[in-house]
C-alpha cells in the first residue's frame, strides 16, 4: 500500500528550529518529486517547498526560503524539511505529498498526500 507518514512537529519558542520527516512505503522517492505544504486552520493550503526528481531543482515559498531546507535519503526512503528561524506565522499542519503533474505551486498537482504532522510556533 503507497503511504507517506509525515513526524517531527512539535512545539517550539520562536527562533528554534525542528526538523520534518516524511516516510514513504511502496514508492521510491528518488522516482517521484515530493513537495511539502502547509495549512493553518481556517486557511487554504500552502506551498513551502519541493525537490524535481530531474535536475534536482529546490523551490521554496518566499515566506520559507533562507530558512528552511529540503533534502532526501534514499537508503532511508525518506524525505526532510530542515526548519530553522521558526516564527508564529510557520504555525500549521504540515504534510508531504506525491507530485503528479501540472503547476508544483498547486496542491492539485499533488497525490497521495500525508496525514500531517502538526507544527506549532510560540512567541
Amino acid at each position: 500500500q503507497k503511504r507517506l507518514v509525515e513526524s517531527g512537529g512539535g512545539l517550539v519558542q520562536a527562533g528554534g528550529s525542528l526538523s520534518l520527516s516524511c516516510a514513504a512505503s511502496e514508492l521510491a522517492i528518488n522516482a517521484y518529486t515530493l513537495g511539502w505544504f502547509r495549512q493553518a486552520p481556517g486557511t487554504q493550503r500552502e506551498f513551502v517547498a519541493t525537490v524535481s526528481i530531474a535536475g534536482g531543482e529546490t523551490y521554496y515559498a518566499d515566506s520559507v526560503k533562507g530558512r528552511f531546507s529540503f533534502f532526501r535519503d534514499n537508503a532511508k526512503n525518506t524525505v526532510y524539511l530542515q526548519m530553522n528561524s521558526l516564527q508564529p506565522e510557520d504555525t500549521a499542519l504540515y504534510f508531504c505529498a506525491r507530485y503528479r503533474g501540472g503547476s508544483y505551486l498547486s496542491s492539485t498537482s499533488y497525490d497521495y498526500w500525508g496525514q500531517g504532522t502538526q507544527v506549532t510556533v510560540s512567541s
